[in-house]
């Protein structure tokens, strides 16, 4: 009997000591590659539905100025306190934290749907950006090391980044067009996902090797060679200039649409939206096998013609020359942030990938806050035409400027 109890009592520990099962390292690049694009299509869903809330809450451009950036803070925040530390911590650990912080994103914009409430649903899904951005980019790479060696997943990773930004307002445009709940239906949809997401992303191999001598948190850092420095700074330069075209697009597209073009449909907002992020991973696609250069030269040369079409568009009314400018502007910006990860890349140190590009995600979402901030100041005392104008020269500058340093760097 005491035999038979201890066998038991053994049997039962192996059991509860046999380690979960896991999925291949095949199978887990794509679970995580496809909660990443969740994740990313979540992050530009609000953008069609603002103007609905505008005109249910009557508040002015400002505010989605104001909603817009609290998103982009949240992505900073992150991205400095926590984006690198699944360095140490873990991939698979931080990629489940992420996901559930845009699941709690999803339920504040279903429970409270108040322009406060709006504020804080975009930054805490902005926390989960930042979180998960480093943490998947390097995962991914990490995966497909091991069953592809040799073989670069930057390319793989940029492409998810846009395409998963531009299949958020499509789908948001089109539930906004046919469904009679526009500003909870797309919530419930991406709040299911994400559980299911998060259900499976647990059981994804973990590619960081466990230590117990864990270092001391600390804020991000930039992680890069001495040698290295140089490169590293200018593509920084480059990620932020091209990501302020995006925040343009985001926070101004809707309102010129309906108010400077009269056009009523929401879906029209929403490809407007996705075109400027598809054209960026269609662009990554086509100039692959282009040199960096060149892929840089025609990726800022596209943003150029963009910075002026889009102002020209609002000025004459041609609503067909702004969304030209946007899918022109979405190419440049693409590769212009393809040659920044590519040239950064190539000089991290594999031990601190995670450091490294968060550097880089850093710049890119720097680049995407901080001029939307002062773009809504500057809608509070200034004309929307005037504002888009100013931008546009803005960004102009900074673009050849870091333009011609990474040239000159690399």
């Amino acid at each position: 009997m005491l035999d038979a109890a201890h066998a038991g009592t053994m049997s039962s520990t192996l059991m509860v000591a046999r380690p979960a099962p896991r999925l291949g390292h095949g199978t887990g690049f794509w679970v995580v590659a496809a909660a990443f694009l969740l994740a990313l299509a979540f992050s530009t869903v609000p953008t069609p539905l603002y103007p609905l809330y505008q005109q249910r809450d009557g508040f002015p451009t400002v505010v989605i100025t104001v909603v817009f950036a609290a998103y982009a803070l949240g992505v900073v925040a992150s991205m400095y306190l926590i984006g690198h530390v699944s360095d140490w911590l873990g991939r698979r650990r931080m990629a489940l934290a992420a996901v559930l912080a845009e699941a709690v994103s999803a339920a504040v914009f279903l429970a409270w749907p108040d322009v406060p409430g709006l504020v804080v649903a975009r930054f805490v899904g902005g926390v989960g950006i930042g979180a998960l951005t480093a943490t998947a980019t390097a995962h991914l790479a990490e995966l497909r090391a091991v069953t592809h060696p040799g073989r670069d997943a930057g390319l793989f990773s940029s492409m998810v980044n846009m395409a998963g930004l531009g299949i958020g307002p499509v789908v948001s445009g089109l539930l906004a067009s046919y469904v009679t709940a526009p500003l909870t239906t797309p919530y419930v949809i991406f709040l299911a996902l994400f559980a299911l997401a998060a259900g499976v992303i647990k059981y994804v191999p973990e590619t960081v090797s466990s230590n117990e001598d864990r270092p001391r948190y600390r804020p991000q850092r930039v992680s890069v060679p001495h040698h290295a420095k140089p490169v590293f700074w200018a593509a920084a330069a480059v990620a932020f200039a091209v990501n302020m075209f995006s925040g343009l697009v985001g926070a101004l597209a809707p309102t010129l649409l309906r108010g400077t073009f009269r056009e009523p449909s929401l879906l029209v907002g929403g490809l407007v939206a996705m075109s400027v992020f598809a054209a960026a991973a269609g662009s990554q696609l086509l100039f692959a096998g282009q040199p960096l250069r060149r892929q840089l030269f025609i990726g800022l040369g596209g943003l150029v013609l963009s910075l002026v079409a889009i102002p020209t568009s609002v000025l004459t009314g041609s609503e067909l020359l702004f969304c030209t400018g946007t899918v022109v502007g979405g190419a440049g910006m693409g590769l212009g942030f393809r040659v920044a990860l590519a040239k950064v890349g190539a000089v991290a140190a594999p031990e601190l990938r995670g450091e490294t590009l968060a550097g880089v995600f850093l710049a890119f979402y720097l680049g995407l806050a901080l001029p939307v901030l002062v773009v809504g100041v500057a809608l509070t005392a200034l004309p929307s035409l005037l504002v888009l104008v100013l931008f546009s020269v803005v960004q102009l500058v900074i673009l050849v400027w870091a333009g011609r340093r990474l040239a000159v760097a690399s």
